[in-house]
């Protein structure tokens, strides 16, 4: 990708790969600093409620420790923008070409777009180079053709390329120099920031949207008429970092869209439809004097599984992706086992805030942007730590530690050659929640020594087990272990 000068005259940053070009072609530099400093407090009220805060003492040490003894390597900060040549749209690939590769202790920024961006096309794309350029359709090609891990012909069902079986815009990957199988990679989130709005019209907002889909838990549970109705409400959140809640500005219900192939989508079945308003009736003044408290996260992060060359964005699995937990946001950890060489990670699905559950199919989706940094630890290092036998996407805050279980843990492995078809038909809670007792009661045996039967008897008094998706193909259960149950103790 090409890289450019820093023009920015406060920066006196010698290596300008942290440089993303703004609309006038100048160079701007995007440092976890200066970022910060441009919306310091933007997610200040986010990170009260999510209890986020730059991490401690972790599992094998901070995340900013060195590589090694008497390693004082320069960490370098790459910068990944979102555009048609830099997104993989709904499907992780170990086959894919890395837009970075860096080596452990590294910080890379990226941008991260909304795939319901189309759900209102003046507020979430117009004027943005990089979405315009994912989200163009005319009737002679898209600007990212597969979306999805169906067959590029549309074969299947005649949607489009992909199928949209899978439907997240990811960005990357990210290649770690170094990491094998058995690794696990360190991600730790510095930063996050809204994508402000490109249209002048809306100048210091950022919006996004919220679809009660036919995904959706709720959906065959309607009690108003119609029945089997899918709804968008479009959100509002201030992007200047004044507001630290969400406000609905209008809802609509969706009608039959018509794609530039020709193609009509009855309901939300294939991702980057851009729709028609003159074809739905828009509903304002709703949730009246509700705020909705900022939570910014990202639905889907994680590394490339093994399994397949292929896989659906939407069932999350043991190396992440799509675990829709509201808690993996600014100042948190994750720890992922690594299945693949150089680990790819990817990262989509922004949200702007989501409750446990996601009940009704999804959250405030929202473009934002993510600065992290990543710490390789090779399998050799990890023997007789906490991550030695590390098999599944683990998050970790300053005061507790969240241990994600799924219906099935892999259900790639699991379920076999079908297993990205079956996996809808066979989620349930109880066995996401089985999953997650198992990991969490193999956790508090490994990481504190308890016996069994402590660790059984700690699970039931003083760990939540909550919901934490029910619309994702493989639903998932989090287990919430506070630092505080051992008080005096460290890892």
């Amino acid at each position: 990708m090409a890289k450019h000068h820093c023009t920015d005259p406060s920066c006196n940053h010698t290596q300008c790969l942290h440089v993303r070009v703004d609309n006038h072609g100048e160079g701007v530099c995007t440092t976890p600093e200066r970022a910060a400093a441009s919306r310091r407090n933007f997610l200040k009220g986010g990170l009260l409620a999510a209890g986020a805060s730059v991490t401690g003492a972790g599992l094998i040490g901070s995340a900013y420790a060195a590589d090694g003894p008497g390693d004082s390597r320069m960490k370098k900060h790459y910068f990944i923008p979102a555009n048609d040549k830099t997104v993989h749209w709904g499907y992780f690939s170990k086959s894919l070409k890395p837009m970075v590769e860096i080596d452990s202790g590294d910080f890379v920024t990226i941008e991260t777009l909304t795939h319901h961006a189309g759900d209102d096309f003046e507020r979430m794309i117009k004027g943005d180079p990089g979405a315009e350029s994912v989200y163009y359709w005319d009737s002679k090609r898209k600007g990212v053709n597969r979306r999805g891990a169906g067959p590029i012909d549309a074969s299947l069902f005649g949607r489009g390329a992909g199928e949209g079986l899978g439907v997240h815009i990811c960005t990357g990957p990210v290649f770690v120099r170094g990491a094998e199988e058995g690794d696990v990679l360190e991600v730790h989130i510095i930063d996050v920031m809204p994508r402000p709005c490109a249209n002048p019209k809306y100048a210091g907002k950022t919006f996004g949207s919220n679809a009660a889909a036919w995904w959706g838990f709720h959906y065959k549970d309607l009690i108003t008429e119609p029945k089997n109705r899918e709804v968008i409400t479009i959100y509002e959140v201030d992007a200047n970092a004044e507001k630290n809640w969400a406000q609905a500005v209008y809802n609509f219900q969706w009608t039959p869209q018509t794609d530039p192939f020709g193609v009509t989508h009855k309901i939300i079945d294939y991702p980057g439809v851009v729709v028609d308003h003159k074809k739905i009736q828009e509903n304002h003044d709703i949730l009246k004097d509700v705020r909705i408290p900022i939570r910014p996260h990202f639905g889907v992060a994680g590394l490339a599984p093994k399994e397949a060359d292929v896989v659906d964005s939407i069932p999350p699995s043991y190396t992440g992706g799509n675990i829709d937990n509201w808690r993996i946001g600014k100042g948190t950890t994750m720890y992922y086992p690594v299945a693949v060489p150089g680990a790819l990670f990817s990262v989509g699905d922004p949200h702007a805030a989501q409750g446990d559950s996601e009940l009704c199919g999804t959250a405030i989706e929202c473009s934002l942007t993510g600065t992290f940094q990543f710490i390789l630890h090779k399998k050799a290092s990890l023997k007789g730590t906490t991550l030695e036998k590390l098999g599944y996407p683990l998050l970790e805050t300053k005061d507790e530690w969240v241990l994600h279980g799924f219906s099935f843990a892999n259900y790639l492995a699991e379920l076999g050659a079908k297993a990205q078809s079956e996996i809808y038909a066979k989620s349930s809670i109880d066995l996401a929640l089985r999953d997650a007792f198992r990991k969490s009661r193999h956790f508090l045996m490994e990481t504190k020594g308890l016996t069994e039967d402590e660790a059984i008897s700690l699970l039931s008094v003083a760990v939540d087990f909550s919901v934490t998706q029910v619309v994702d193909g493989n639903w998932g259960v989090h287990a919430i272990i506070k630092k505080s149950l051992f008080a005096g103790g460290a890892l």
